[in-house]
């Protein structure tokens, strides 16, 4: 290629020129782990649902399995585990006094509370009761959750290194600290592809919570695809007239006149494809396909008119509320209803540093009926088996109170040591509980989880062993779990 004679070629950036000289990164990432795909994947066995979407790349997926689609519920802050689900009853009889050094044993803590004089310790002030046959303890902030206690799998041992909230949310969605790598979603619609042409394989949804008293930022670069293919990364549905902006015409603009723009528009960017091989500008070309297709599908997938009140009952009365958590729980459904492979949902405002029993019943009120709703609405569509569900947060809390501490009052600090998760439907073992922690849920005590090992399980439950599941860049085999060694939670899975 001549550059002086070529006047496009002189806005080549690095990117662009190692592409127009045959080495470009996604071609051959793709072409590498297809090759994996049709070698290394095991020829699964007869009966079993292997079968991967539209621009997949898998061929197959490396296991049987049922689970088809994801729905992520994330917890934006880190909910607090003591009062919700780990159970600490012996913590009465510490009220106030110090955290034992023998528990903290000089473990590393934010600057928020390393400077305390004292750890007063804090018992939740809610009550607990057994549920369902396994037995799960489970608080009293949410009756309708511990009603299909037998249909979650628990995890009582999460755990990651990372304290504060902008790296934490990052490594629980891309299982890496450190910003621009894909997240779990994109990861999903890479190796599976899409099961609807006329929707994006994953979505994203930001639920707008009742109680706005500590609202933690989080931004695209949670959803994003980082090195995968450009059309893997999430499209954002805002709570809002237009789902998606822009999807509508502008006035005086027919379908028409769009499909011509449209079509003029293609014919220009296979001609720079063309002249740069750009593997972006083919992104570009399928994503304006997409934004052209959803035009239709997405206003009938955002309706809600048609759903019978007995369904918009099971959500509860916020139902009809745009951007509400129950809202949005029910838009998921109707996602994966149509084939959307992966819905990320997040709900803000679990920073409970202060004011938690004033803040925790808001925040429990706004996701526990619409959680259990979801859940008996999959079952009644048959959807169950094949969504699976994931609830959690990116850490946990202290038991000790950040400042003082009194019986309806107490704040609660970051705790990545430990936190609780749960799983639903899709593959998963209803009815399981795994991990312990200590009488002070501040250290685990069996089975520790760590993010990566969640990460391997779900990839395991969709099918796909996340060993074999590679991009090659920077001259690296990328996966979603990184280079230190993952395990497949067996335990979690049905």
């Amino acid at each position: 290629m001549n550059l002086f004679h070529n006047p496009a070629a002189l806005e080549l950036t690095r990117r662009h020129f190692f592409a127009s000289t045959g080495l470009s990164l996604g071609s051959m990432a793709l072409a590498s782990l297809a090759g994996r795909a049709a070698d290394g994947a095991p020829v699964p066995r007869d009966g079993a649902d292997t079968t991967t979407g539209t621009g997949a790349a898998l061929a197959h997926t490396h296991f049987p399995t049922k689970c088809k689609n994801v729905i992520y519920l994330h917890m934006v802050g880190g909910p607090a585990q003591m009062d919700l689900y780990d159970y600490k009853p012996k913590m009465k009889e510490y009220f106030d006094k110090d955290l034992p050094d023998s528990v903290r044993m000089g473990q590393r803590l934010t600057t928020m509370t390393s400077g305390q004089a004292r750890f007063p310790i804090a018992p939740s002030k809610y009550k607990f009761a057994r549920q369902g046959q396994c037995g799960m303890w489970i608080s009293e902030t949410l009756p309708h959750t511990a009603k299909m206690a037998d249909d979650m799998a628990f995890i009582r041992s999460m755990h990651t290194e990372a304290i504060n909230h902008e790296p934490a949310i990052t490594m629980m969605q891309t299982g890496n600290m450190v910003t621009g790598r894909p997240c779990l979603g994109a990861w999903a619609s890479y190796g599976l592809g899409s099961l609807n042409q006329n929707l994006p394989a994953f979505v994203v949804m930001v639920a707008k919570p009742s109680n706005q008293e500590q609202i933690q930022a989080i931004s695209a670069r949670l959803w994003q695809s980082g090195y995968l293919p450009g059309e893997h990364a999430a499209v954002s549905f805002r709570a809002a007239s237009d789902p998606i902006l822009f999807i509508n015409n502008p006035p005086g603009v027919s379908p028409g006149v769009r499909r011509t723009t449209l079509d003029g528009l293609t014919k220009l960017n296979e001609l720079n494809h063309d002249l740069l091989n750009d593997p972006e500008t083919k992104t570009r070309i399928a994503q304006y396909e997409m934004a052209y297709r959803m035009q239709s599908s997405v206003p009938e997938l955002t309706d809600l008119s048609k759903e019978p009140q007995k369904v918009l009952d099971l959500y509860g009365p916020d139902v009809k509320k745009s951007g509400s958590f129950a809202h949005t729980a029910l838009t998921a459904r109707r996602l994966v209803e149509r084939g959307v492979r992966f819905v990320q949902v997040y709900h803000n405002n679990w920073d409970h540093h202060g004011n938690l029993p004033g803040r925790m019943a808001d925040q429990t009120r706004d996701v526990d009926q619409p959680c259990w709703g979801l859940i008996r609405d999959l079952k009644r569509l048959g959807l169950f088996d094949s969504t699976l569900v994931i609830w959690g947060g990116e850490f946990g809390r202290t038991i000790y109170s950040q400042g003082g501490v009194s019986a309806t009052n107490y704040g609660r600090d970051h705790h990545p040591r430990c936190f609780t998760m749960w799983m639903a439907g899709g593959g998963s073992k209803g009815g399981s509980i795994y991990g312990e922690t200590d009488d002070f849920s501040y250290n685990i005590v069996k089975d520790p989880v760590h993010v990566r090992d969640l990460h391997a399980t779900v990839l395991r439950l969709l099918g796909i062993d996340h060993d074999k599941f590679t991009f090659r860049f920077q001259g690296l085999d990328q996966k979603l779990t990184g280079v230190e060694k993952a395990h497949v939670i067996q335990d979690l899975i049905a």
